[in-house]
């Protein structure tokens, strides 16, 4: 489990196969906060806490779960400075909702190691529960925590070959997404970078905005790293809203 500070406000913490084998656990019990669950949780919090003093306070946390990889996930934790926009930019997620007869003993991925559109219920659903727990496992060990609900966005990324693919999703897309997403080019290959994220948007529209994207693009993998690697090297066409710009071309 590595566990790295990006600030004061934002830490990054990378889960992986190993780390779960190492404790006899499946991703599914991250899920349910069983024992081992919140043992983990309450490790990771505790570290966070010695390495970095990074502690809640009482301050609520985003988390943001992004699969890296077929054998890890990354987990952003951030503290949020101003908790009232959270009611704004995040729904609240309904724990009455259908989570009995479902099975989360693995999290299906693509080939290429990011999660198919199908995928992003339960990993909505995975993170959330786990964080959850993290919390209570860490006002056990004697860190504060937060009782707010805590919000879990999640961001994917999807390529295009050329714009006209983009022109005639547009039209489909922004009458009902309004998250975050932004256009990407590579000067290289000429190929377009999409990305987006789930926003306020519910895990269930989130996921019906990505079974509509990879009919006219192909998902490819994106970590936080990735951003940081686009705003370098590749052509930032349009931030925040790409989709509603286009559009209106």
């Amino acid at each position: 489990m590595k566990i790295e500070k990006v600030n004061d406000n934002q830490i990054r913490c990378t889960l992986t196969r190993e780390d779960l084998d190492s404790r006899h656990m499946k991703l599914s019990e991250l899920a349910y906060g069983t024992e081992k669950a919140k043992m983990l949780f309450r490790e990771l919090m505790q570290q966070a806490s010695y390495q970095f003093g990074f502690n809640a306070d009482d301050i609520p946390l985003m988390i943001e779960a992004v699969p890296i990889s077929s054998d890890a996930i990354l987990l952003i934790v951030t503290k949020v400075e101003y908790p009232e926009e959270l009611d704004t930019r995040f729904s609240r997620f309904s724990e009455d909702q259908d989570d009995t007869d479902e099975s989360y003993d693995e999290i299906d991925l693509t080939r290429n190691g990011s999660a198919s559109a199908n995928d992003i219920i339960k990993l909505f659903r995975q993170a959330k529960e786990a964080v959850a727990a993290a919390g209570k496992a860490a006002e056990q060990g004697g860190i504060p925590g937060s009782e707010r609900d805590i919000p879990v966005d999640i961001t994917k990324m999807f390529v295009f070959h050329n714009m006209d693919d983009l022109f005639r999703l547009t039209h489909i897309l922004t009458p009902f997404y309004h998250g975050k997403n932004y256009l990407y080019k590579n000067p290289k290959t000429g190929e377009y970078y999409l990305v987006v994220s789930k926003s306020q948007h519910t895990p269930e529209e989130f996921n019906k905005v990505c079974n509509i994207l990879t009919e006219y693009g192909s998902q490819d993998h994106f970590s936080v790293g990735s951003q940081a690697y686009f705003e370098e090297h590749y052509q930032l066409l349009i931030p925040e809203n790409a989709l509603e710009v286009l559009s209106k071309v």
